[in-house]
């Protein structure tokens, strides 16, 4: 975090924040699920979480809301991402470090072509 120096630079970081917190809370098509248990931020969700948001802002997307939920029983597979577009069938992503999270959201979110080797067998 940059050092803060003055009352704009703290306005400018709440600014930041509430933007990253629009991209979580807003209405959209598309819904990104990461699954952040105990399990998930032990395999790393939190950085799956923070690339998932951060492609969001470099790519100035809209109309997604990201969420977070608990533990979605799958420990094995954890950090789990779950990906609903307008109202097709969930697609279940396993193991989904941070790269694989800026594959998920180029190819699937952006691109629309879900990411076959990162899938949860059985979807």
């Amino acid at each position: 975090m940059p050092a803060i120096k003055s009352l704009e630079d703290l306005r400018r970081v709440r600014e930041e924040a509430l933007q990253k917190r629009k991209a979580r809370e807003t209405s959209g098509r598309i819904q990104i699920i990461v699954g952040m248990g105990t399990c998930g931020i032990a395999a790393g969700a939190r950085e799956t979480m923070r690339a998932i948001l951060d492609v969001i802002e470099s790519e100035d997307l809209s109309d997604i809301i990201v969420k977070q939920t608990g533990c979605i029983g799958l420990c094995e597979w954890e950090p789990i991402v779950e990906v609903i577009v307008d109202n097709q069938p969930k697609v279940t992503y396993g193991k989904v470090d941070a790269n694989a999270a800026r594959r998920i959201m180029k190819e699937h979110v952006i691109g629309g072509q879900v990411v076959q080797e990162l899938l949860v067998p059985g979807q």
